[in-house]
């Protein structure tokens, strides 16, 4: 017998885990052989266009259709009461959100309409182009009504109440204390610093549209849906659920999907009604939105007001920190997540890598009529981060102390953990010192100081700021679950040895851009022991696939990852013990090494997988009776012990304000973070320097704003600014690894810590370069005219 213990994936030999190995499906992408739902030609297939609502606030009196009917290519228009008798509404509310409430929800608006861009019509013609030709005959009697737009006002008295039923337009509120924050702010000894926080409202804007084709067969009752999304499983439900048909019966497949940040994870009312006119019509039907359409009907988020205050000693001490946020999320929460999940997380997130003796928060959630806000990348984290970091600035800055320092004199100690803070999270275990102290020396914090105060002597205005955040990852059922939401916390992996030696995995989560199939591929070559050009990855595909959640706050890693890696390792352990008997030794005595059983002492090679591959599959009658035949395991994963995995990190952004014209050039940006086990670095490294680059552009430029009527003013990127290569910093990234013990792989999520730390950072980088002139801005996005107006010069 071998007495070695077995070694995990992660050490064997030739592991492809900590490894920079380039994405398997790039280069069928960049060769443009994606295949993206647009590109999916079915027979007898037709277009959707939506006529949308001009209006922020009307009553339908009246709809005229008989011209759009006769229209070349029509092929049929519907309206919203039509619409109602194939396809039941929906509310977004969960359970354990007290109190959560919100309207039902129509795939088209049947009465009123309650956002400029609620679709209201739908025509289905031959063309794309012949569809919206129709939609400019169809002639509607609008009687326009109040528009409910201010969060400020919503609540009051004299502003109409967009749903009567509902009574008013609060939709949440929660009220949280831990602690005792009264006593800390009552302290006589206590500097207490306030200030009102804004985040701007903005959306994210994916390379590829929303996008779905519906072909619902009726000699089948199947109906198969091709979907630019990221969570088909939930999809599945949600179409089975409200178009009277069995789970079972409804395939949804994600293939290529050009990029998501949570937009395609929510019910879209138009997407939902694409596929009730499939099954109305009984043959495919395809709409793709335009991004003029998009602007109005993808989720927009962050539109937030923070009043926080922090009370702090004179030795740098922070006691407490109490806020209350105000957030408009549009005229119904958004099915099946909800739009109240944003504010929860700013009470949960704000203040989470501190040590405090109160914390006290209210989130009051209200409707608007305003394009329905919902999750987007890091859902909460960047209001919580950039309130909480700005408060520890302003607070160091009220008692003169050095930002760095007052962060090492109140984070979490690295060796507190497992601890519970005053918001109830439980954390297994981070590394606040370690990513700080790697952060300052990454960037020569003293050096830059130095060379910052020499240039402002100069008349060259610069500024830095410091961040540290916490991101919540591999959410269990205690996200969604708990609330009654068919939305699975678990995600499977099924990995097979195929004849030929060559591995098969198909797994739950899916595949957006972000290197999916690639960690997956990595996970199973080092579980398996084959070289990673013998595995080939299925994702996003109810039929084909184990049940599993999809990919969404950072659980691609962490939670299908771990499923990969369990099939994986029982897949190896079946071929081992198959391979013992035709080589008359012991599983454990063997090893397989880059596809090929070995001897584990000596590295002798003893048997080709693909030779075993022959046995098994072929000449089964040349092996023993009761010798298991399986080539194939499915594994599921739920994380049990934590209803969260968290990771933190810190960020650094150096800046240069222009105080004449106002203008923030970013000059570097610097990101240390903490995701466990790192399964290619590279991967995790892109997708840090994306995620600072979309919180950047939150933090800088990306606007919906809305004039008093609700109607968009930046409906097109025209007017709406996003962030381009040329106006980004050179973007540092470093890691420390405190893998979670969890799982037998250590990963916790990556994709969202750049957005959560980035705008906090650059918040206060442009408040230092400011600080000489007595000026500070808190609202976002960080406009020239803001800066200017915080200055005095407009």
């Amino acid at each position: 017998m071998n007495d070695m213990p077995p070694l995990s994936a992660v050490d064997r030999p030739n592991s492809y885990i900590g490894r920079s190995v380039p994405r398997p499906n790039a280069k069928r992408l960049v060769a443009g052989r994606g295949q993206y739902v647009d590109d999916i030609r079915l027979p007898r297939m037709v277009h959707a266009a939506f006529l949308r609502s001009p209006h922020a606030h009307a009553r339908i009196l009246s709809i005229d259709t008989s011209a759009a009917k006769a229209s070349p290519g029509v092929i049929r228009v519907v309206t919203g009461a039509e619409m109602a008798t194939v396809c039941t509404p929906w509310v977004g509310v969960l359970h354990h959100l007290k109190g959560l409430k919100s309207a039902p929800q129509h795939a088209l608006a049947v009465d009123v309409a309650c956002w400029q861009g609620e679709p209201v019509v739908a025509i289905v013609a031959r063309s794309r182009a012949e569809a919206e030709d129709a939609i400019g005959l169809v002639e509607v009697e609008w009687e326009p009504l109040p528009a409910v737009v201010d969060a400020e006002t919503a609540l009051d008295a004299t502003t109409p109440v967009i749903h009567p039923v509902l009574g008013d337009n609060l939709a949440f509120q929660r009220d949280h204390v831990g602690g005792e924050p009264d006593a800390c702010f009552a302290d006589p000894d206590a500097v207490v610093v306030e200030a009102t926080f804004h985040t701007g409202r903005h959306t994210g804007v994916c390379l590829e549209g929303r996008a779905i084709l519906a072909d619902y067969n009726p000699a089948e009752g199947r109906l198969t849906v091709h979907h630019s999304n990221q969570a088909p499983h939930m999809m599945q439900t949600v179409f089975a659920k409200h178009l009277a048909l069995r789970e079972g019966d409804v395939r949804v497949v994600c293939k290529d999907v050009g990029g998501s940040y949570g937009i395609k994870v929510h019910v879209y009312p138009d997407e939902v009604a694409t596929a009730a006119l499939s099954k109305m019509l009984g043959r495919p039907v395809k709409f793709i939105a335009d991004r003029m359409e998009g602007m109005v009907s993808d989720i927009h988020a962050r539109d937030h007001r923070i009043k926080a205050r922090c009370a702090v000693k004179r030795d740098g001490t922070l006691l407490a920190i109490e806020i209350d946020d105000l957030t408009g999320i549009g005229p119904y929460s958004v099915y099946p997540r909800t739009s109240a999940v944003e504010g929860n997380q700013v009470v949960n997130l704000t203040g989470g890598p501190y040590v405090l003796k109160g914390y006290k928060a209210r989130t009051t959630v209200v409707f608007q009529n305003k394009t329905p806000t919902c999750q987007y990348r890091a859902v909460g984290h960047p209001i919580a981060t950039t309130v909480t970091e700005g408060l520890v600035d302003m607070a160091a800055e009220a008692i003169g102390m050095d930002p760095a320092e007052i962060r090492r004199r109140n984070l979490i100690a690295d060796d507190a953990y497992p601890c519970k803070n005053l918001a109830n999270l439980s954390f297994e275990g981070l590394s606040h010192h370690q990513c700080l102290t790697k952060l300052l020396a990454m960037m020569d914090y003293e050096g830059l100081k130095a060379e910052r105060d020499a240039l402002r002597a100069k008349g060259i205005i610069r500024g830095i700021g410091l961040a540290s955040f916490i991101e919540l990852t591999n959410p269990s059922p205690f996200m969604y679950g708990i609330g009654g939401a068919r939305i699975s916390a678990m995600d499977g992996a099924t990995v097979r040895l195929d004849p030929d030696g060559s591995v098969a995995i198909a797994s739950g989560v899916t595949e957006q851009g972000q290197g999916t199939e690639g960690i997956l591929a990595q996970i199973v070559a080092s579980a398996v022991g084959v070289p990673i050009n013998r595995v080939r990855v299925t994702t996003g595909d109810t039929e084909t696939t184990p049940y599993g959640g999809g990919t969404w706050a950072s659980r691609g890693a962490g939670i299908g990852g771990e499923a990969a890696l369990q099939a994986g390792t029982a897949l190896r352990d079946q071929i081992l013990v198959i391979a013992a008997s035709m080589l008359q030794s012991t599983p454990d005595t063997l090893d397989i090494i880059d596809g090929v059983v070995v001897d584990r002492a000596t590295g002798a090679e003893r048997l080709p997988l693909e030779e075993l591959g022959r046995i098994v599959y072929f000449r089964g009658d040349t092996l023993p009776k009761d010798l298991p035949r399986e080539l194939v395991a499915t594994r599921h994963y739920t994380p049990k012990d934590y209803p969260f995995c968290f990771t933190n990190g810190a960020q650094a952004s150096y800046v240069e304000v222009d105080v004449e014209t106002g203008f923030v050039t970013l000059l570097r940006h610097w990101c240390v973070e903490d995701c466990g086990t790192v399964i290619n670095p590279m991967l995790v490294d892109e997708q840090i320097r994306g995620g600072v680059v979309q919180g950047l552009g939150g933090a800088l430029l990306e606007h919906c704003v809305y004039s008093p009527e609700g109607q968009l003013l930046t409906g097109s990127l025209a007017d709406y600014l996003l962030p381009m290569s040329g106006e980004m910093p050179d973007i540092q990234v470093a890691h420390v690894e405190t893998p979670t013990r969890e799982s037998a792989l250590g990963a916790k999520g990556a994709g969202e810590a750049g957005t959560a730390g980035a705008p906090a950072a650059v918040q206060n980088a442009i408040n230092d370069a400011l600080r000489p002139f007595g000026a500070r801005v808190l609202a976002q996005p960080f406009t020239p005219a803001r800066i200017l107006g915080a200055l005095g010069k407009i």
